[in-house]
């Protein structure tokens, strides 16, 4: 199995912008830096400058090359999460925060789409989180009766509504979501960029941070360059650490993806699959399974993985992507021959108690920030942006915002001890998941 070939240092989904910004090279003023130009970091911008504010966005590579354009494009609200582990933490009103705050993340990003035009390929197909061996339907039961306590209504599929809807055959039942769907992260992101060039956000890329100072007025120095600006939004996500910021708070994980060259009309026959539902299993570190607009099957995540450190180098996670195509394999082994398009790895970013992790620093209590999205950000990541512009604007705040900002995640662990723990609970995790695959070996 030869991958050696086919590592992209960038995301799968779309190639480098054509018309990059250019870098950052004076001494400016604006009402509003922002680090990151992913999905929150664009949202902020987007609606901070429809009152008129002076927006500047710092990108130390180029809009969507973070996690907004390398993750699965799973638009799934509250499916998946752990609503079992919010209830311990938090208690039943506060889950339910938590689980309506992801909901809500759906509708926020169809709105987006709307609003500014992206053609993403979003399909509105719902999602399900399917089991792969009968032992696992307890799980999903039981998952299903919290998040219907906690205001997050899934439906069961058994094994003859999963035939009936042409779902391959591995996937023997599972919770179905309605709302949703799967979309092309990378053209999502890139009609983000563009709507924010176009309205007048001055984004500038190639242009990473090296330090700022807080106070009344924020300066944020670049390599040949700084900022000045009354507020800072921290949009970097899972390389907020390495930046001096958050680094008890949050750690990255690497996740890694691949995608199959696309499939011929015969195989897509075979495969099945109408609706074209994204799936996701419920292993412990769960697999992702989905068909493209563009007709390839991308498979993700299957193996988490701590850099030592919360580092986040761009490399090529081979022994990752050889497991994605066994798992491919193993899932549609009618296609064991089909050959890899492409595989890549990116980080996301993860709180101890899987809450997201957004407030404020600094003195002046105008250095904000959004990150901790555990893998679900695609459609709260924006959502957060947008609702700390509403702030950043005196606008009323929203009662989602006000709870997260209230809520404070605990600290993780120093080095080396996070490397080991982290690792080792990954590790075990895994070990519990390849149990299961087992299992279904032996059926």
């Amino acid at each position: 199995m030869d991958l050696e070939d086919k590592f992209r240092e960038i995301g799968g989904w779309e190639e480098k912008p054509k018309n990059i910004q250019a870098e950052l090279r004076d001494d400016i003023s604006a009402d509003v830096v922002i680090i990151g130009a992913g999905l929150a970091g664009l949202c902020a911008a987007l609606e901070l400058v429809k009152d008129g504010s002076k927006v500047v966005v710092l990108e130390k590579e180029f809009a969507g090359f973070g996690a907004s354009g390398r993750n699965a494009g799973y638009l799934g609200g509250a499916l998946g999460l752990k609503y079992e582990l919010f209830l311990k933490k938090l208690g039943n009103e506060a889950a339910k925060n938590v689980v309506n705050f992801y909901e809500e993340g759906v509708n926020f990003a169809e709105k987006m789409f709307q609003e500014y035009n992206i053609q993403c390929d979003y399909n509105q197909s719902g999602l399900i989180r399917a089991a792969i061996h009968p032992s696992q339907e307890k799980q999903i039961h039981e998952e299903i009766r919290i998040a219907a306590e906690l205001g997050c209504s899934l439906e069961f599929w058994n094994n003859s509504k999963m035939r009936a809807k042409g779902i391959p055959s591995a996937f023997l039942f599972g919770s179905y979501i309605p709302r949703g769907g799967t979309l092309n992260p990378g053209k999502y992101i890139l009609g983000l960029r563009e709507a924010a060039i176009q309205a007048g956000v001055k984004l500038y890329e190639n242009t990473p941070l090296i330090s700022f100072t807080e106070g009344a007025v924020i300066n944020v120095k670049t390599p040949n360059g700084s900022v000045n600006a009354p507020n800072l939004i921290f949009a970097s996500n899972a390389f907020t650490p390495k930046m001096g910021v958050l680094a008890s708070t949050i750690v990255p994980l690497r996740v890694s993806a691949i995608e199959t060259e696309p499939l011929s009309q015969a195989q897509l026959d075979a495969l099945g699959w109408p609706g074209r539902e994204g799936i996701t299993t419920s292993h412990h570190i769960m697999e992702s399974h989905r068909l493209t607009a563009r007709n390839t099957l991308v498979c993700t995540t299957k193996q988490l993985r701590y850099i030592y450190g919360s580092n986040t180098p761009n490399k090529p996670d081979y022994v990752h992507y050889r497991a994605l195509k066994n798992a491919l394999n193993e899932r549609f082994p009618f296609l064991k021959d089909i050959s890899i398009k492409s595989c890549w790895s990116g980080y996301i970013s993860y709180a101890n108690d899987s809450i997201p992790v957004v407030g404020t620093l600094g003195s002046s209590s105008n250095i904000y920030y959004a990150t901790g999205c555990s893998g679900h950000g695609l459609g709260t990541q924006g959502m957060v942006g947008h609702m700390i512009a509403q702030k950043i604007q005196k606008k009323d705040e929203n009662p989602l915002l006000s709870f997260l900002m209230a809520h404070k995640n605990p600290s993780t662990l120093p080095e080396p001890f996070r490397w080991c723990v982290l690792n080792s609970a990954l590790y075990a995790a895994s070990r519990l998941d390849e149990k299961v695959n087992q299992k279904v070996k032996g059926l």
